[in-house]
This record gives structure tokens, sequence and C-alpha cells, in this order.
């Protein structure tokens, strides 16, 4: 793992964040319909093992994001539960 992804980079802006968070609304937030199809897509090309360069950079971004939504989320429960 390298430090970029490492989670405690990101501990300051996870703590800032669920301290402010509506809970509920964090809790709920899904991708949009649009972007959830563009990740569909990339999942399955990624499957297939066609997908371009780009479309692997693509899917990189998503899965970060993806992990520091979690976090968020981690964060948040552990607001409510303090």
């Amino acid at each position: 793992m390298s430090a970029i992804d490492h989670p405690a980079l990101y501990d300051d802006l996870l703590d800032m964040l669920a301290e402010g968070a509506d809970a509920r609304r964090m809790l709920a937030f899904r991708l949009s319909d649009e972007k959830q199809a563009r990740l569909d897509e990339l999942l399955d090309k990624n499957r297939e093992g066609t997908l371009t360069d780009a479309e692997s950079s693509e899917l990189d971004a998503y899965e970060r994001f993806e992990h520091l939504v979690r976090l968020l989320k981690a964060r948040v429960l552990q607001e409510q539960g303090s």
C-alpha cells in the first residue's frame, strides 16, 4: 500500500466531515445513476480484460473515491456511537 492510499492520510479530513455531516444523508449517499452506470461499464470491461489505459485510470479513481466514502461513512457511524 502506498502512502497516499493509507487511511491515516485522510484522518483529519474525515474527522472534520464526520463531525459536521448530516449523518442520515451521508450514510445514504450513493453515486448518481449516470456515474453508477459508468462504473458498472468499467467493471464489466475490467472483467472482460478490455479496459484501455484511460479507462483503467478512471476505474482506479472510482475505487479511490469509494474507499474515501467508506471511510467517511465509518467515521460518521463512530461519531454517532460516541
